[in-house]
């Protein structure tokens, strides 16, 4: 078992099936929230499939080519499937700052933290959760964000589109944003492996946990 700054780091070696992911997060939010488990970083990939969050209206499901999934994350229908990076953070609130917006503030840091080591100028919208860039011209959606916190442990995280086939997104309507196109690294030019992302992530992880123990509310002010 790897672990980073005393927290467990999982990288799966298979494609994850979706229920399956979900079924292992809820047992082990449940471990954490009863002391018989450590908080757990997680990074996959899942077979093709659409989720939909809790405000997912069902017209924005225009072409239901893969399973779909509702979930308990916050958020509206998005894609999961090969050439994305899942990274679902389990991590305890309540040992940290107990601020779910900070929380949501400090995950998209991080990922643009560690998009921006590889070459990607990614930045958060206002008044859009998610990770953008205009590295290809127009404004468009690189990451996705969806979390849920239940006694203050935290479920889901992240995907970010490193070589997803795009025409996959073209079955919903992302995050209920018709008006904002969706892009990978590899559309970028940038040719960006799971294991080059995930070393990305580490190098910004110990910034990413000080964000979530409290620097982000002055970060927010800042």
């Amino acid at each position: 078992m790897e672990t980073k700054n005393g927290i467990e780091w999982r990288v799966a070696d298979h494609r994850v099936p979706y229920p399956e992911a979900l079924a292992e997060m809820e047992t082990r939010v449940a471990e954490i929230q009863n002391g018989q488990a450590g908080e757990l970083i997680w990074l996959l990939e899942h077979p093709p499939v659409y989720t939909a969050g809790t405000s997912a209206d069902p017209a924005e499901l225009i072409d239901p080519r893969f399973p779909v999934f509702a979930t308990g994350r916050g958020g509206r229908y998005t894609y999961h499937g090969p050439g994305q990076r899942i990274g679902y953070a389990m991590l305890d609130l309540s040992r940290r700052n107990k601020d779910v917006r900070c929380y949501v503030h400090a995950l998209e840091g991080w990922v643009i933290a560690a998009l921006g080591a590889l070459g990607i100028n990614a930045f958060r919208a206002e008044g859009r959760i998610g990770i953008w860039t205009r590295d290809g011209g127009s404004e468009a959606k690189i990451g996705a964000i969806g979390v849920r916190v239940r006694r203050w442990v935290t479920m889901h995280g992240f995907a970010v589109n490193l070589n997803p086939d795009l025409d996959d997104f073209n079955g919903i309507v992302p995050c209920g944003l018709p008006e904002f196109p969706v892009i990978s690294a590899a559309a970028l030019g940038k040719d960006i492996s799971p294991a080059t992302f995930d070393a990305a992530l580490a190098f910004a992880f110990p910034a990413f946990l000080d964000a979530v123990g409290g620097t982000c509310a002055a970060e927010k002010q800042g």
